[in-house]
């Protein structure tokens, strides 16, 4: 067995995991559809206000507005593997 790391940032042990790692993406990807259905459901004019103005954008604007996505999500899941 490896010794612990003494640095800041520790890893969780793949035990800590008892779910299996499909499940947690079976959930992440339905909270992601939850959370993208909540504006449509809430405020159908608004997101349609909206989209509008995505397809407007530049595709540079949409390139960097998808970059930042990723890095939040990036150091979201750092993060919560991290914690």
């Amino acid at each position: 067995m490896a010794p612990a790391r003494r640095g800041r940032w520790r890893r969780r042990s793949s035990a800590a995991a008892s779910p299996s790692r499909v499940d947690s993406l079976w959930a992440a990807l339905a909270m992601v559809l939850i959370l993208e259905g909540l504006l449509p459901f809430c405020a159908p004019s608004l997101w349609r206000e909206t989209f509008r103005k995505v397809t407007e954008m530049s595709d540079g604007q949409l390139r960097f507005i998808g970059l930042v996505s990723i890095g939040i999500g990036v150091i979201g899941l750092l993060a919560l593997q991290y914690a």
